[in-house]
């Protein structure tokens, strides 16, 4: 459902319920009419220290203060009630709503809204998400001593007054601008990777809840546009999430999915988004025309803005998408400015625009889990947030001349992946985060070398089985044929399928097969993590236990990851203002 079917977030001035109390001196949020209006109401310029509660938990808003202190201006009821009329019953603070500190939203919203808060409507703000059960597609939930992935889906659905006039006005809306935000397990960084709606890719088979309750698996699709991954047959947000895993390697904790009305209102209540370009711009399908320069943009302008693909680089959907990221850096950057921290008006704004623009899972569907989700997001600088794209090439089955789409380009993509799977930055730390992390990771890392020091057997004398536990199909035999063709590993064996599946790869060895498990490590590139000591010691023809996770690409591929990215990704980070080119 769209941001203008569920009520207007307009209807009222949200810096009408600060009011000043004469005898404390103090602003207060006022949540119904004063019985009495003894003088006239001042909007807060700034939320009161009085009213700074600011976390989930927080104590439910006081009782109303005496009639002596005013009411709001107006007779407005709360965002989402017409007229201001009392509720039935009588006056008094038992007609309040419950209130706490809200933080969540968008992309953009969640990385500065925790640390503005302020008192919003509760159960009013829940009320404005959208919940999507999506199963067992993600993790059901980010945890806190873990890195965070959240897929954030922009689709094309043309719901919502105004948008009738986008090209596909019937469409059911796919993954039409798709990006995985990777937090850093220290949230001292961030990565957010857009994956190109043109890519070529397999679509998984994707179990999706019916609307009685009931489940129904949608087949998986080979060789088909990504966007199709949404909406299409079916397809709900949990198949967007599938695929990224099945292209990334990453398993999504968490979806966030929005439609066009997101780009109009939170521009908008964010008072406009600062934009730069470096020539004029006359385009006749998004209908955007600016002259060179900077300008501010809101609604169908700031919309407008992230649909054009004619005016700027290749004219393609890659440089467009580096003009969204382009945005939503700037975005961020006026969310975090003085001006919008200090605004009320503007905080009450973004969070009803926020929330009515929303469709999450379960896993995150409610604004107590939000205000968790973005106090783990909160403190991240915005020079630590790089915006990159899944490095791909023109599609070799296309003829010249019709390119129109895109297959990963493996020699770049796969050490970008296995960054983002390992958890390393793509960006600078500040020196002090940075240092406190390099003593962390030392630490852990002299542990882990230590598993890999010392002798290391001969090819012919490692045994070994090989399981398939989340690698792509057949792993496990192309890769007892590469040890055996290519490695001189004769004692490898194929199990086929693992008991259950893993993420990661994992090898299981005895004590006395350390010689073994270091020799087996170096030849397939594995990790020290990957490896995993039993307690007792193994017969002398005993094999090790090899587990291909879905981390696992192909025999040969390592699973070490870079400390370094690519000298030739893409890349923007978030703290940089660009002009559009």
């Amino acid at each position: 459902m769209d941001a203008q079917s569920r009520g207007r977030a307009e209807e009222i001035d949200p810096a009408d319920q600060w009011v000043l109390n004469p005898r404390t001196g103090n602003y207060e949020l006022r949540l119904d009419r004063s019985a009495a209006q003894q003088q006239p109401s001042v909007a807060a310029p700034r939320r009161p220290s009085s009213a700074r509660t600011g976390a989930p938990g927080a104590p439910k808003a006081p009782k109303a203060p005496s009639p002596a202190v005013p009411g709001p201006r107006r007779g407005d009821g709360p965002p989402g009630r017409r007229g201001g009329r009392p509720r039935k019953g009588g006056g008094g603070g038992g007609r309040r709503k419950k209130v706490l500190v809200v933080t969540g939203g968008t992309l953009a919203f969640l990385l500065v809204a925790g640390s503005v808060g302020a008192y919003l409507y509760y159960d009013h703000l829940n009320s404005n998400l959208n919940v999507t059960d999506v199963g067992d597609a993600g993790t059901g939930g980010f945890k806190k001593d873990q890195p965070i992935n959240i897929l954030v889906i922009g689709t094309d659905k043309r719901s919502g007054a105004g948008n009738e006039g986008y090209g596909d006005a019937e469409s059911v809306g796919h993954a039409d601008t798709t990006i995985l935000f990777h937090v850093a397990k220290d949230r001292s960084n961030a990565t957010a990777l857009s994956i190109p709606r043109d890519l070529i890719t397999n679509i998984p088979a994707c179990p999706t809840k019916q609307p009685d309750g009931s489940t129904k698996t949608i087949p998986g699709q080979k060789g088909t546009r990504f966007n199709v991954s949404l909406g299409q047959e079916g397809r709900d947000p949990g198949c967007t999430m599938r695929t990224v895993k099945e292209i990334t390697g990453v398993t999504v904790d968490n979806f966030m999915m929005v439609d066009f009305n997101a780009v109009k209102v939170l521009s908008t209540a964010v008072g406009g988004v600062p934009v730069c370009l470096a020539k004029p711009v006359d385009d006749k399908d998004s209908k955007l025309k600016l002259d060179a320069g900077e300008h501010r943009l809101q609604g169908e302008q700031a919309l407008a803005f992230v649909r054009t693909r004619h005016s700027f680089g290749n004219h393609g959907d890659l440089d467009r998408i580096k003009t969204q990221q382009q945005f939503l850096g700037s975005m961020m950057r006026e969310m975090k400015s003085k001006e919008t921290l200090t605004s009320p008006k503007k905080f009450f704004s973004l969070a009803e625009a926020a929330t009515k623009s929303l469709t999450v899972d379960s896993g995150i569907g409610s604004i107590d889990k939000l205000t968790n989700l973005a106090g783990e997001l909160k403190d991240i600088d915005l020079k630590n947030i790089t915006f990159t794209t899944l490095p791909v090439l023109d599609n070799p089955a296309e003829p010249e001349g019709k390119k129109a789409t895109v297959v990963v380009d493996q020699r770049v993509a796969d050490p970008l992946l296995k960054m983002i799977q390992a958890d390393v930055s793509l960006t600078e730390v500040e020196k002090k985060e940075q240092a406190a992390k390099d003593a962390a990771d030392a630490e852990a890392k002299s542990k882990a070398d230590a598993l890999l020091q010392g002798n290391r057997a001969p090819a012919g004398d490692v045994r070994v089985d090989v399981y398939n536990g989340g690698g792509p199909g057949g792993a496990a035999s192309t890769t007892v044929t590469w040890l055996q063709n290519s490695k001189g590993v004769n004692k490898s064996s194929n199990r086929g399928n693992a008991p259950a599946k893993l993420d990661a790869t994992q090898l299981e060895y005895a004590p006395n097969q350390a010689d073994q498990a270091r020799a087996l490590a170096d030849l397939m590139g594995l990790p020290a993590t990957a490896l995993k000591m039993g307690s007792a010691d193994a017969g002398p023809k005993t094999p090790m236990k090899l587990t291909l996770g879905a981390d696992f690409k192909g025999a040969g591929s390592s699973l070490t990851a870079p400390q370094k990215a690519p000298e030739d990704i893409q890349r923007v980070e978030a703290d940089k203002a660009i002009c559009a080119k």
